[in-house]
């Protein structure tokens, strides 16, 4: 006889599965009160559920805590948007009703209590996603989709229902829900209500085509790539361009005829282009001014960081009647009523939701060749704007600006020709594929991949060595590269120099105030402010590390652009070759060395305390080897009595005090058997004494010319210190 199992029960309540296997054999009213009892629990649960778990703010903040998942896992649609905005709609009028509702105070202060806490999470949200905080106002417009977000939540929260009117699509400018933090600077926001009727640009509406025939259904992208690799040697990659005009030319410039036939071709009707000249040749100038033939305004130009500053400069310059605002950080500073608008690859993703929207009529992308990652966010944003810019302007003037459009393979290709709209993410568009059926062949004639790459050049590939166009081109020229430094020591160095500046003017004042016709001097003493500056040279030294001399502040200064040097040099050696690279400290050559190494870039490096052994292995290995590209050279111990014209580009990352050290350091390259016109960057720091240093350095070099003809003048190393600081003071002063 088998032993009899007994029952385990917890409570009163038999457990789980035990009763299970008994239940049939009990009469149906045991099983109906078992089921009774073991309801009764729950039943508790429910009526000792705490208040706050129930009614409206409870369906608010269930609600809210979905939005916010969605913003974490960067997914915000539309409908979270919505939502959101109608959340935050509910719990003003919540809010409202605690105040004038008569309720006991204690109840009131929890309710109120509970409202602020659903409100605190909303700014939560909000915080991780920026985009949201301008929901949460008065003022904001309804987007599409929240008046059926406040019906659903009226209903589930059990509020009085109110009828909202529906907002239309078009009054949505929410960014795409890609981007990861998302602004819309005040200054747009301006401009967009100043001018509420900009409509899309469809003048230049082409006359149909006729339909493909021959091509319709053939896969072409590989076979363009195909025509590319299988080119004849010495064939050319330049479009018929027009003779060279100098018209539209900004007042006092020379453009060289080279640059002048790309801007009369978009003078003429052309509207893409890939620039590919090699560095030096002027690419950014024929960008501006193709765009002022073409009246293509307002312009977006995307430039790597460390040009941005420089890109400002070359429009004032060439373009002086067309103003530029460059953007910074979120944007705070932008003139979004300029023409032309400057912002850098590194936060297009933050700005990229207004910029779609903005109504450009032509778009430059400078250093194309940062896009060809077609699967990375920059390049992403940069097709998506370009998609964008097309939609709304039937013909807007297209730009890519590269000296290396292939780094790696022939497909880097793709992402420039889809941001020129030539092609899509998998086809060959309208206007391509009917230069390709002008020809009446296939990709199985042979004869199809020499005519296909021609048809591809047509569309605007413009390619010019620096050897096709030497006589346009100054034997030797010095180009600014101005740089934004940021940053601690960034800040560090606005406030040494503000202190300097100060120490000065107080110099100045209490020297003023000791001479017994103080009362009578109405305007700045000029005899006095170079008094006081030349005192304050005397007493500082180049050793001085407080940072607030002119040396001291003059090596920070290279110390905090010394990355941004080296990032350019590498830059330029991947596209142009050997690069001469010139500093005055060891600190900064040992930043740009570590760059080089981090980049994979081989260098050698001449300094001062190498011996003659070295120095001539360093030297042999960048003249001789391929795979060094850079070589470092210390300013002070390599500017004289070496050959290193295998180069053709030189970077001077720190300025020197003198024309004459800054013209010994060029001429390292620029000798004799050089065949290559030589260009000399200068880096210079913006807004900063750096600046004001160059200037005075070309003035003396200018002035030295003048005077004999071209031979240098060694001015003295107190001169344009001396200068800087009268500048300084001078500036402060009036």
């Amino acid at each position: 006889m088998p032993p009899t199992r007994r029952r385990r029960t917890r409570g009163g309540v038999p457990v789980a599965g035990h009763e299970g296997q008994q239940r049939s054999d009990r009469p149906e009213h045991q099983q109906r009160g078992q089921q009774q009892r073991q309801s009764e629990p729950q039943r508790r649960s429910n009526s000792q559920r705490r208040p706050q778990d129930q009614g409206p703010i409870a369906a608010m903040a269930q609600a809210a805590a979905a939005v916010d998942v969605a913003v974490q896992r960067k997914r915000v649609t539309p409908t979270n948007r919505a939502t959101f905005q109608a959340i935050g709609i509910l719990v003003r009028e919540l809010r409202a009703q605690a105040k004038t509702e008569r309720m006991p105070e204690v109840q009131r202060a929890a309710t109120l209590k509970r409202i602020d806490g659903l409100a605190a999470a909303l700014a939560r949200t909000s915080a991780r996603e920026s985009s949201l905080f301008a929901l949460l106002t008065d003022e904001a417009n309804l987007l599409p989709g929240t008046a059926a977000a406040l019906r659903e939540l009226r209903e589930k929260a059990g509020m009085a229902k109110e009828e909202i009117d529906e907002a239309p699509a078009a009054a949505e400018f929410a960014p795409p829900a890609r981007e990861e933090r998302q602004v819309v600077p005040q200054s747009v926001i301006s401009r967009q209500l100043a001018n509420p009727f900009l409509a899309p640009d469809y003048s230049a509406v082409q006359a149909s085509r006729p339909k493909p025939r021959l091509l319709v259904d053939w896969e072409l992208l590989n076979p363009l790539l195909r025509a590319f690799e299988t080119a004849q040697p010495g064939v050319t990659s330049c479009m018929a361009l027009p003779d060279p005009s100098h018209a539209h030319i900004a007042p006092g410039r020379d453009l060289m005829p080279h640059q002048a036939q790309v801007v009369e071709s978009a003078r003429a009707g052309h509207r893409t282009f890939l620039l590919a000249d090699e560095p030096g040749l002027g690419k950014t100038a024929q960008a501006l001014l193709a765009t002022q033939a073409t009246n293509a305004y307002p312009l977006l130009a995307v430039v790597p960081n460390v040009v941005k500053t420089s890109w400002a400069r070359e429009a004032e310059m060439w373009t002086p009647h067309h103003r530029a605002t460059v953007i910074h950080g979120d944007g705070e500073n932008v003139d979004a009523f300029s023409d032309i608008v400057i912002v850098n690859y590194d936060i297009l993703d933050r700005h990229a939701g207004w910029l779609g929207n903005f109504g450009f009529r032509g778009m430059v992308v400078d250093e194309a060749h940062f896009i060809k990652n077609k699967t990375s966010q920059r390049s992403q944003n940069v097709l998506e704007l370009s998609r964008k810019i097309r939609h709304r302007s039937m013909r807007p003037l297209l730009m890519a600006l590269t000296g290396t459009p292939l780094i790696n393979d022939i497909e880097d290709f793709l992402a420039i020709w889809e941001f020129l709209g030539w092609i899509s993410d998998k086809d060959v568009g309208p206007d391509l594929l009917h230069g390709l059926e002008q020809h009446e062949m296939t990709p199985l004639d042979p004869d199809f991949y020499p005519a296909a790459r021609q048809t591809v050049i047509d569309m605007g590939i413009v390619r010019r060595r620096k050897e096709e166009v030497a006589k346009d081109i100054p034997a030797r020229r010095i180009a600014d590269m101005p740089v934004e430094l940021e940053g601690a020591l960034a800040n560090s160095i606005r406030d040494a120099e503000r202190r300097l500046v100060r120490r000065l003017v107080k110099r100045y004042e209490s020297a003023l105030a000791a001479r017994k016709d103080a009362d009578s001097v109405v305007a700045v003493d000029l005899e006095l402010v170079r008094t006081v500056c030349a005192r304050e040279l005397r007493e500082s030294t180049d050793d001085n590390s407080d940072g607030e001399n002119v040396f001291a502040m003059m090596r920070r200064i290279g110390q905090a652009k010394a990355e941004l040097a080296a990032d350019y040099t590498a830059q330029l050696s991947r596209s142009a070759g050997k690069v001469v690279f010139f500093a005055k400290h060891i600190d900064v050559m040992d930043t740009a060395e570590a760059v080089f190494a981090k980049r994979g870039i081989g260098y050698s490096s001449i300094r001062g305390d190498q011996s003659t052994r070295a120095r001539n292995k360093a030297i042999d290995s960048f003249v001789n080897d391929p795979d060094v590209q850079v070589i470092v050279v210390s300013l002070t111990a390599g500017g004289v009595g070496i050959n290193l014209q295998v180069a053709s580009n030189v970077v001077l990352a720190e300025l020197s005090w003198t024309a004459a050290e800054q013209t010994q350091a060029i001429d390292r390259v620029h000798r004799i058997g050089q065949d290559q016109p030589v260009v000399a960057w200068r880096i210079i720091a913006a807004q900063t004494i750096d600046a004001r240093v160059a200037e005075l350095i070309d003035t003396k070099a200018g002035l030295a010319a003048r005077a004999l003809d071209g031979s240098d003048v060694e001015t003295t190393t107190v001169d344009v210190q001396l200068e800087a600081l009268v500048s300084l003071l001078t500036d402060a002063l009036t």
